[in-house]
């Protein structure tokens, strides 16, 4: 079931990350003008004319790194390369031929691997006609592109696509999407290793250094025989101690992964407290409507963990997920991880319910007959509701004043919904619409 895996490569600040976003259609590497933002392997699911592989993103080769991890990068660099099925070695078509390709160049004709030449930033006609030059590194005519532009990029695709191995049966027909989940929480809680134990490789750099993830990544791998989809975010912290640009994109990429995951796995470090950041992490998650299991880590480091008092902390530090399952585990030995994980389908499974509308409003109907918000001057009407939506459920409430039943009687109705229909562990979105009692004329006027 392994996919074709395709490694970009090159020195630093050649755009090997703005080339992966062009291909991959969307960002999901950063792009910043320095050199080292990648760390880990950015890898990205890239789906063309039938086709499905793996493009892997690394960070640039011979950089040496402000937090001391160039041991650690290099070591996913050579990952990268060893598990690809094809190369494309990334130079900097603009700025010209530097010591930096050389030993790229060296590194690369050791390996008995594809390998395709991308002369990138290429983006004037001089530009163009020095990229002739680039045939003395000994790899061909290099494929001439412009990720800021897109020049080139579908021209690329095709030569990839070519260069790779015949599909197999499982890769060849796109199926249907996996599951995707976000995996959240504060810095150094394990998010990266648990990454690297569901895969059954080191994806993911893991260091004692907090912070060591950056980009949002993601990891497709199989578990049951079913696809998921796993986003490792950057720890998060508060908006105050961000430090730069780099990190600001980090922040905001692990509230955009959040958004567009299935479920979200929500990771702590049983050693510590709950934190402010945790509790804001929560209330986004709640805030979207998202499915989360919440995750105790690192609970091979603690003598008698107590499971059901750190639940009920859990569950008293963060309110608003009161309803969200919660599963204790060390993904540093693999202890329960997979049992953890197989929750994430049945809260996509929950989130997917539907109500029958007689149901539903024989519920709400029980609801309000057993408790009405204050009227603050105004009786209070409810008088029916219907399913709007799935993932998450949405149930569309009609009213006589919206404003009464927000807020404290909201999450009432959502608890009440939850327990009649059996998805317990899931957000419900309620939404209040106005609408007037229609009252019916006499018969004859």
């Amino acid at each position: 079931m392994a996919l074709p895996r395709v490694a970009i490569v090159g020195r630093p600040n050649v755009g090997k990350s703005s080339l992966l976003n062009r291909i991959a259609g969307r960002r999901v590497a950063i792009v910043e003008p320095t050199a080292g933002v990648t760390r880990d392997r950015v890898a990205v699911i890239v789906e063309r004319e039938d086709r499905r592989f793996e493009l892997v993103d690394t960070g640039g080769l011979g950089m040496v790194d402000e937090a001391l991890l160039k041991d650690h990068i290099e070591a996913q660099i050579q990952v990268a390369i060893e598990t690809a099925d094809l190369i494309l070695f990334v130079v900097d078509g603009k700025e010209g031929r530097v010591p930096g390709d050389d030993l790229v160049a060296r590194r690369l004709r050791q390996i008995s691997k594809r390998v395709i030449l991308v002369a990138n930033k290429v983006e004037s006609r001089s530009d163009e006609l020095l990229s002739a030059a680039w045939e003395r590194l000994g790899f061909g005519d290099p494929m001439i592109t412009s990720a800021k532009e897109g020049f080139g990029i579908h021209d690329l695709v095709e030569a990839l696509l070519h260069a790779l191995p015949e599909a197999e049966p499982d890769e060849a027909v796109v199926g249907d999407k996996p599951l995707s989940f976000a995996i959240v929480g504060k810095r150094n809680s394990g998010k990266s290793t648990l990454v690297n134990q569901l895969c059954g490789e080191e994806r993911v750099i893991v260091s004692e250094i907090p912070g060591t993830t950056r980009d949002a990544i993601d990891v497709e791998f199989w578990l049951d025989g079913q696809r998921m989809m796993a986003i490792d975010t950057a720890g998060v912290r508060k908006k105050k101690s961000l430090e730069h640009a780099i990190e600001l994109f980090s922040h905001t990429r692990a509230t955009a992964s959040i958004r567009r995951a299935d479920v979200v796995v929500h990771m702590f470090d049983v050693r510590e407290q709950v934190s402010q950041v945790d509790k804001s992490v929560a209330a986004y998650c709640a805030e979207v409507h998202k499915p989360v299991l919440l995750v105790g880590n690192k609970i091979d480091l603690v003598e008698d963990f107590d499971l059901e008092k750190w639940d009920a902390y859990l569950r008293q530090q963060l309110p608003q997920l009161d309803h969200a399952p919660v599963a204790f585990l060390s993904a540093k030995e693999g202890r329960n991880v997979h049992a953890a994980i197989r929750i994430l389908f049945d809260l996509q499974k929950q989130a997917q319910m539907k109500f029958a509308t007689p149901k539903l409003n024989e519920v709400l109907q029980i609801a309000r007959d057993k408790l009405l918000p204050q009227g603050r001057g105004q009786y209070p009407k409810l008088f029916y509701g219907t399913q709007v939506g799935t993932e998450p459920i949405q149930i569309l409430v009609f009213v006589n004043e919206p404003k009464l039943f927000r807020g404290q009687y909201e999450r009432y109705l959502a608890r009440v919904l939850r327990d009649s229909f059996g998805c317990t562990e899931v957000p419900i979105k309620i939404m209040f619409r106005r609408r007037d009692k229609i009252v019916l004329a006499p018969k004859g006027e």
